[in-house]
């Protein structure tokens, strides 16, 4: 018996020793940037299935997708950012049984019927019904918590197209188009609310956004980006105390431009926050595609437009599945996920920890 007690000390031991663990390809990392694997992949499993339809914005299928992260996001203990409900009563929604994560809101596209008739069919009355997911976690320094770090992806794909099969698959998984970014944003909730949990709250507050109908652009170019706009106009708190965003999109795969560890942020240029992060540690580098203009394709670019320092973390490398039915969970390289999350955990504990204030470089506003 006394060799059982023996073994047994020395696992508790071991257990409460600082440990290292290993990614997919044996390569260590540091155990203030471990992930949980399983959780990442299980929020690809999901989001990006089949069952999903495609995430098609407008649909069901994406109110399906903003339930389960919110659900998520209560079980972590993260709060319902209040004030976002349309008519701002968010005691009233959560009396009338409406989830208290979920923003909902109605796009009046103002559109003709000639372009609405080219429209999948959730838009044949001219209006679109989408939603947000909007989560905090409160900041514990009592000069900082009125500060928001804002961390953000888009939660809806293109659904389910059949005038669009391809070898008869119609659904349009996205899975790295933007459940990456979703699950990475999920991550990030995780890890800071175990923290907060075990005594180490962040100094300023942490908003966690999933944007409904990004792709809203996709199908018709004048319209972009609802529910960032939305979220701007309904978010509860002055604009100014949001101090930077990033929007996590397509970080499935490694873009063969960078380094397979690299991670790109759009704008690097424009602004101080980039430079700041990797200083830190963050594997960020500048997008090496500037000729398609990403800074401008996600949501970042509405909180830019509106002066927030705002951008978007990516490793697309302009692979052929991009908005095709084949962008599923086979194609993505989850050690690479695990990874590049993994290395955005420290930087992003710093920022949301330091006095640092990014700011645009002069001439380089939106």
């Amino acid at each position: 018996m006394r060799n059982f007690a023996l073994l047994g000390m020395l696992l508790l031991a071991a257990s409460a020793w600082p440990q290292k663990t290993q990614n997919h390809e044996g390569h260590k990392k540091s155990s203030a940037n471990i992930v949980c694997d399983n959780c990442i992949r299980a929020h690809e499993e999901f989001l990006a299935s089949d069952a999903l339809g495609g995430r098609g914005l407008g649909t069901r299928d994406e109110l399906i997708a903003a339930t389960y992260i919110a659900s998520q996001l209560r079980q972590y203990g993260v709060e319902p950012l209040a004030g976002v409900t349309s008519d701002g009563a968010a005691g009233n929604a959560a009396a009338a049984g409406a989830n208290p994560f979920i923003q909902e809101l109605t796009v009046d596209l103002g559109l003709s019927p000639a372009k609405l008739a080219k429209l999948p069919p959730q838009f044949a009355s001219g209006k679109l019904s989408t939603r947000n997911v909007i989560g905090v976690l409160r900041g514990s320094d009592a000069r900082l918590k009125d500060e928001y770090i804002l961390l953000s992806a888009h939660l809806d794909h293109l659904g389910t197209l059949p005038q669009k099969a391809v070898n008869g698959d119609a659904i349009f998984n996205g899975a790295d188009d933007d459940a990456s970014g979703v699950a990475a944003v999920l991550e990030r909730a995780r890890s800071v609310a175990t923290a907060s949990a075990s005594g180490a709250p962040p100094r300023r507050s942490v908003i966690f956004a999933f944007f409904g109908s990004e792709e809203l652009g996709t199908l018709e170019r004048s319209l972009h980006s609802p529910g960032a706009h939305y979220f701007l106009a309904h978010v509860g708190i002055p604009l100014k105390q949001i101090l930077a965003d990033l929007e996590f999109e397509m970080i499935g795969r490694p873009d063969p431009a960078v380094r397979r560890d690299q991670l790109w942020l759009t704008g690097y240029d424009r602004s101080t926050l980039g430079a700041a992060l990797a200083q830190h540690g963050a594997h960020l580098v500048a997008d090496p595609h500037p000729a398609e203009n990403f800074f401008k394709r996600s949501d970042n670019y509405e909180l830019a437009k509106q002066g927030l320092i705002a951008h978007t973390v990516s490793s697309f490398g302009l692979h052929r599945q991009y908005h095709q039915p084949d962008d599923d969970i086979a194609h993505l390289d989850f050690a690479h996920m695990d990874e590049v999350i993994g290395s955005m955990i420290a930087p992003l504990r710093w920022l949301a920890n330091s006095d640092f204030r990014p700011h645009w470089v002069a001439g380089r506003q939106p």
